[in-house]
């Protein structure tokens, strides 16, 4: 059984995927070595509010953005404080996934989906797969199939390139 492309074959979305070499996985690494952009590269974040219930949630940002998890996230979690899930907890709580090949289709249903606004006016994005050998390759309308997916405006924040010296 393979919860990843279960989720995704129940949904009938387009979908491909993709190995990657699982020291690779991380995003900086796998654009580089595979030839993407971090503008069609999203990164699946576990985030956590920092409250005694630890309301959680699965974020989707592209790899040229931030998320804005003292903002946005903050707000939406309903809670003072929140922070990126540590290793053990994204684990626990994904059903598995590890840092790296964090995917939203597959997980426990109870995990709510988050999709930035500019995620979605992509043409297709590379998401982890569900473990660090793969990657899916997917246009953003799969993304949005998942049950309780949200598109959310203003998730993430762009991050301005460094100011060349002079």
């Amino acid at each position: 059984m393979d919860p990843v492309v279960d989720h995704l074959e129940a949904l009938g979305v387009e979908y491909e995927l993709v190995p990657c070499d699982p020291e690779l996985a991380d995003t900086a690494a796998f654009c580089t070595a595979y030839g993407f952009s971090p503008d069609d590269s999203a990164n699946a974040i576990l985030v956590v509010g920092k409250s005694e219930s630890r309301p959680m949630a699965c974020c989707l940002v592209l790899a040229s953005t931030r998320l804005d998890v003292n903002g946005a996230v903050r707000k939406r979690l309903g809670t003072r404080k929140a922070s990126f899930a540590g290793v053990e907890e994204t684990i626990e709580r994904s059903g598995g996934m590890q840092i790296g090949g964090v995917t939203p289709f597959g997980l426990p249903a109870d995990l709510v989906v988050w999709v930035d606004a500019a995620v979605g006016e992509c043409q297709r994005v590379i998401v982890g797969g569900g473990s660090r050998d793969r990657k899916i390759l997917c246009p953003p309308a799969s993304l949005l199939a998942i049950a309780g997916a949200e598109l959310v405006d203003g998730l993430a924040k762009r991050v301005q390139p460094p100011e060349p010296d002079r």
